[in-house]
C-alpha cells in the first residue's frame, strides 16, 4: 500500500482526491491547521478513514514532521490562499503560503524522503493577460494578481527542484474547476446558491462583477484524477488540465437560472447591465463595481491535448452537468435550511 500526503485536504480538491486515493487502496494522510474549533470541511465523511496531521505551510519544521509521520510516497500540494480577490488585500500572506510554502514542502521532502513524488497545484491564473489562445504548457505567463504571481513562483520552483535535485516533481496547470463542494466565496457557487434562493423566494437578486470574463470550467472530480495520473508516469512533467471550452460568467448565470426554471433576459450595458426574470420582469442580477478586479483576467481557454495523449486523461462531466450538479446540491442544502428554520420557529 502506498502512502499519500495531501496538503489542503479539507478543501474541494483535497476531499475529492482523498476519496480517489482511498478507493485505490492508499493510506491517506492530510495536513490541516489547528483552529479554535474543529472544522473537517469537506472531509467530515472521511475523518475516520484518513490520518490528519497538524502542520502549516509557513512552518518548515511542521512539514518535516508531517513527512516523517506519513512517510509519503506521493505528496499532493493543494494548500493555498485560494481567493484571487483576497490576494490583493493580503499579498504578503498569499506569497508566504502560495510561493514560499511550496519551497517549504519541497525541502521537507528532500530532507526526509527525496524519492517521494510531488504534485504542485499550479493554475491558469498564471497566464493572466493571455499571450496565446488557447493556452498550453509552452504559453508565456503573464499573471495579473498577487495570487497568480505567487502561484507562478510555486510553479517555477517545482520545475527547478526537479531539474536541480532530480526529484519527481510535477505541476498541473489546472484551469477553473468547480463542484458541489465549492465555497460560497467563489463566483460559481455564489451564482448557484443565489439562483436557488431566488427561485424559492428567499432572495431577491445577486450582485456580480464582470459578466464578460471568460473561463474554462470543468469539474473538480475529473481534475483530481489528472493529478493522480501525473504521479504514475515514468517521468515527471507539467500538464495543462482544461476542457478546451470557454464560457462567460453571464453564461454560467444563465445556465444556473435555467436549471431552476428561470429564463434570464439582459438589459443595459456595462456596469448598468441587469438580468431580469422574463416571466415576471423582476431584477435578479445586478452589477456591483466592487466585484471587479484591479487587473482583470478576461479570457482563459486551455488546451489539454498533452494530458489527453500522454496521461490518457479525459473529462467526463460536461459544463451543463457541472452547473446542474451544483444547483441540485444547493437545492438540497437550502431546502434543509428552510426545514430546520421552520422547526426551530
Amino acid at each position: 500500500m502506498k502512502n499519500a500526503l495531501i496538503t489542503g485536504i479539507t478543501g474541494q480538491d483535497g476531499s475529492y482526491l482523498a476519496e480517489l486515493l482511498l478507493e485505490k487502496g492508499y493510506n491517506v494522510y492530510g495536513i490541516w491547521r489547528r483552529k479554535a474549533t474543529v472544522d473537517y470541511g469537506n472531509i467530515a465523511h472521511l475523518k475516520d478513514k484518513v490520518t490528519l496531521i497538524y502542520a502549516d505551510m509557513t512552518d518548515p519544521v511542521s512539514l518535516v514532521t508531517a513527512m516523517r509521520i506519513s512517510q509519503a510516497d506521493e505528496v499532493y500540494n493543494l494548500a493555498a490562499q485560494s481567493f484571487v480577490s483576497t490576494s490583493w488585500d493580503t499579498p504578503i500572506g498569499t506569497a508566504d503560503i502560495n510561493a514560499l510554502g511550496v519551497v517549504n514542502m519541497l525541502e521537507a521532502i528532500r530532507i526526509v524522503k527525496p524519492e517521494a513524488r510531488f504534485y504542485q497545484a499550479s493554475t491558469s491564473e498564471m497566464f493572466g493577460k493571455v499571450q496565446e489562445i488557447p493556452q498550453k504548457e509552452t504559453t508565456p505567463f503573464y499573471p495579473r494578481s498577487p495570487y497568480g504571481v505567487a502561484k507562478l513562483y510555486g510553479h517555477w520552483i517545482t520545475k527547478n527542484y526537479r531539474e536541480s535535485y532530480n526529484m519527481f516533481a510535477c505541476s498541473g496547470i489546472l484551469f477553473n474547476h468547480e463542484s458541489e463542494r465549492r465555497g460560497l466565496e467563489f463566483v460559481t457557487r455564489k451564482i448557484t446558491d443565489a439562483a436557488v434562493r431566488i427561485s424559492l423566494g428567499r432572495q431577491e437578486y445577486v450582485e456580480l462583477g464582470n459578466l464578460d470574463a471568460k473561463r474554462d470550467w470543468g469539474h473538480s472530480k475529473d481534475y483530481v484524477r489528472a493529478m493522480w495520473l501525473m504521479l504514475q508516469q515514468d517521468k515527471p512533467d507539467d500538464y495543462v488540465i482544461a476542457t478546451n471550452e470557454t464560457r462567460t460568467v453571464r453564461e454560467f448565470a444563465e445556465t444556473a437560472f435555467c436549471h431552476v426554471g428561470i429564463d434570464v433576459e439582459w438589459q443595459g450595458k456595462g456596469v448598468d447591465e441587469i438580468g431580469i426574470n422574463k416571466e415576471n420582469g423582476k431584477t435578479i442580477v445586478k452589477i456591483n463595481k466592487k466585484f471587479f478586479r484591479p487587473a482583470e483576467v478576461d479570457f482563459l481557454l486551455g488546451d489539454p491535448s498533452k494530458a489527453e495523449s500522454a496521461l490518457g486523461w479525459e473529462r467526463e462531466i460536461s459544463f451543463s452537468e457541472l452547473v446542474e450538479r451544483m444547483v441540485k446540491n444547493d437545492l438540497e442544502l437550502v431546502g434543509k435550511e428552510i426545514r430546520t428554520r421552520n422547526i426551530t420557529c
